[in-house]
């Protein structure tokens, strides 16, 4: 059972969400929130957060890295009206695991959740491209030195979306080769999940706009 929270500073949003949720297998809604500091309280523990990114006394943003220290085994899905992308990387480079529109349909927003809660791959990987484009390579040295060759494969295979399994495929070697190197960039980046992976690969030049997508998904 994924256990979901849900934080917005409008109440019919919330009940719109939780009726959406209660349909589907596999998903419990175990609290709400009407403001950053009680998505903070009613997030630490659960599985997934949905967060609104502008809600009062702490925004979604500051409410995303406070769960991301707090509480580094939750999600946070920024669910946002805006299709702003620089507020969209903001909240990626705050912890959150990706990003949904408000008018994305039911399935979508259970996709979503689902993608985020397995940790097998990005969630949305070609949004993720393009938000990521104009932050291509801005830090420096581009390339983190601590990364053997391989593992820097499997980061830039991260980044274009894939799962183990399509990275274990692609590069020939097992599945579980494939964990143990996602494993250890984890590690090595101080990356809490795939997505702050992928994030740090663009910001590294490692992959661009235009690069190949082999990976699941599509942009919302």
């Amino acid at each position: 059972m994924i256990r979901v929270v849900l934080a917005d500073d409008e109440k019919l949003i919330r009940s719109g969400w939780a009726a959406m949720l209660s349909v589907y297998d596999g998903i419990e809604v175990v609290g709400e929130a009407a403001d950053g500091r009680e998505a903070v309280e009613a997030g630490t523990g659960a599985d997934v957060v949905l967060m609104d990114i502008r809600m009062p006394r702490m925004d979604g943003l500051a409410a995303t890295r406070e769960l991301a220290r707090h509480s580094p085994t939750t999600r946070v899905i920024v669910v946002t009206t805006f299709e702003n992308d620089q507020l969209v990387w903001g909240a990626l480079r705050a912890g959150a695991a990706g990003y949904v529109l408000k008018r994305a349909s039911a399935d979508e927003l259970v996709e979503a959740i689902r993608l985020v809660h397995c940790r097998d791959a990005v969630l949305f990987p070609d949004a993720l491209r393009r938000i990521a484009s104009p932050h291509h390579g801005r830090r420096k040295p581009p390339v983190p030195v601590e990364l053997t060759p391989r593992e820097l494969d499997v980061l830039r295979h991260i980044a274009l979306g894939q799962n183990n399994a399509e990275i274990a495929a692609v590069l020939y070697v097992s599945k579980e080769t494939v964990k143990t190197h996602v494993r250890n960039i984890l590690d090595k980046l101080s990356a809490r999940d795939r997505t702050q992976a992928a994030v740090l690969a663009y910001e590294f030049g490692l992959v661009f706009a235009g690069a190949e997508q082999r990976g699941i998904g599509g942009g919302l």
